[in-house]
């Protein structure tokens, strides 16, 4: 089969609810909507860990992080990157003969940029700053922190998505313009906080109109104290919904900037012709708190709200319209092994994931039967977790706090932890020796005779 064109957008800190085709009640999000209409959307798809520099190495190596060893970002407790001996999906398919493209934020490796991974090139978000001042725009607010506020100096054409949506597009004309099959990846810092958005996106969904997430309403009793430390240390701790209405409503603001990006993409790779040969990919690295159970960012939790992330693809000549997979997959570790399967390439023995191209081509989705997601720490210390969830029960192992265990049928929203409830027993004790068995086959370092005993019980 010829080598397949590919466009990754993979987005920062994109919540898998906060998306039309996921069932959002008014979010307008109809572009990625259309790649999920015209393509396929994975409904049960999780980050391999919730935290961006692992995150994307593991996307890059398609291995766990425990394994590839660049644990937490590499700016705060543990500043090492990946282990040299490893080869990316990237060198493979510049090795195959594809042209690739770089666009956007890296925060992967601190002294090696996409161009020693095999892209041909790479445009660096922190450009825009430059570009912006080379406008004659006024510098980005910076006046509410991490909290975010509206950028009123710009149009959305002029913002950061707006630049790099221009940038992808350039890329996308020059690929297409040339033989070699493209790999073409685009990831925004959006809608990572600080949310600085531009009129009329700031305020395009009226707060009134904004329900609260199905976990604020956390007391977090029965839970790890570090959940209410984290409160703490954001100033967060006791906000009322009001308190948090501006920051969420930027938030959904941005997510549709980004779709209107994400739309003018679509459109020049329809005007070049392209569309039906390209598989498009949306996705994110993880996703976000954003208010739900009092916190902000996303550390020392297991909620689906930072683990679970959209992911939809299109491709006309190749995915069937409409396909809906409900199987669990490990998005990192997955989509590296794709885009080598996509590119008629094998992995190497160090590839861990399942590749989703039988799903794309109209075949079976992944068949686990549950998923894992790992972390390690950042910002306030190493702190060890591993999460295991199937449909309906998740537990959260946690080596020096209390575990977690909630039943995500009657709850949702993970507000009561069953861990220590006697009625929950054959649930948590099922997947304790789930989570054992993984630990022993991928040979989790955290595994030893004192672990072993907490997770056997």
């Amino acid at each position: 089969m010829k080598p397949t064109n590919i466009l990754l957008i993979h987005s920062d800190q994109h919540r898998y609810d906060c998306l039309g085709a996921n069932g959002h009640p008014f979010l307008r999000t109809p572009h990625i909507d259309r790649l999920a209409r015209e393509g396929i959307r994975f409904t049960h798809a999780f980050t391999p860990v919730p935290l961006c520099t692992p995150a994307r190495n593991c996307l890059l190596y398609g291995c766990w992080p425990h394994q590839h060893l660049a644990i937490c970002n590499y700016d705060t407790e543990a500043p090492r990157g990946a282990r040299a001996d490893l080869v990316s999906f990237s060198e493979l398919l510049q090795g195959a003969g594809y042209n690739l493209g770089y666009i956007g934020k890296w925060h992967t490796n601190a002294v090696r940029s996409p161009l020693s991974y095999g892209f041909s090139t790479w445009i660096d978000e922190a450009e825009y700053d430059g570009w912006r001042n080379a406008q004659g725009l006024p510098p980005r607010p910076d006046s509410n922190g991490w909290f975010g506020e509206t950028d009123p100096y710009i149009t959305g054409v002029q913002s950061r998505l707006g630049w790099g949506a221009e940038r992808t597009i350039e890329s996308l004309r020059r690929a297409a313009s040339g033989e070699q099959p493209f790999f073409i990846r685009w990831d925004p810092s959006e809608p990572h906080l600080p949310n600085r958005v531009p009129p009329p996106y700031d305020t395009l969904y009226p707060r009134s109109q904004i329900p609260p997430w199905p976990g604020f309403a956390d007391s977090l009793e029965g839970k790890p104290y570090i959940q209410r430390k984290q409160q703490q240390t954001w100033g967060v701790e006791g906000w009322t919904w009001e308190q948090w209405l501006p920051i969420v409503q930027r938030y959904l603001g941005e997510i549709t900037l980004l779709d209107t990006q994400v739309g003018r993409i679509l459109a020049v790779l329809d005007e070049l012709g392209r569309a039906d040969d390209t598989m498009v990919i949306y996705t994110a690295d993880h996703g976000d708190m954003c208010g739900s159970h009092g916190m902000m960012d996303k550390h020392y939790i297991m909620y689906d709200d930072v683990v679970r992330v959209p992911l939809v693809a299109r491709c006309p000549a190749q995915v069937p319209a409409g396909r809906v997979c409900d199987g669990f997959v490990s998005t990192g570790l997955d989509l590296a092994r794709t885009f080598l399967d996509l590119a008629g390439l094998g992995a190497p023995a160090t590839y861990t994931g399942e590749s989703l191209a039988p799903a794309l081509r109209g075949g079976a989705g992944p068949a686990r039967d549950s998923v894992v997601s790992t972390y390690f720490g950042n910002q306030l210390g190493l702190f060890t977790q591993r999460m295991i969830r199937d449909h309906r029960w998740k537990y959260v192992w946690n080596a020096t706090v209390e575990d977690e265990l909630y039943d995500l049928e009657t709850d949702p929203g993970e507000l009561r932890n069953r861990a220590a409830d006697p009625a929950a027993a054959g649930p948590l004790t099922r997947l304790r020796l789930q989570l054992l068995a993984w630990m022993r086959a991928e040979r989790d370092p955290i595994l030893n005779p004192w672990t072993q005993r907490q997770l056997e019980g």
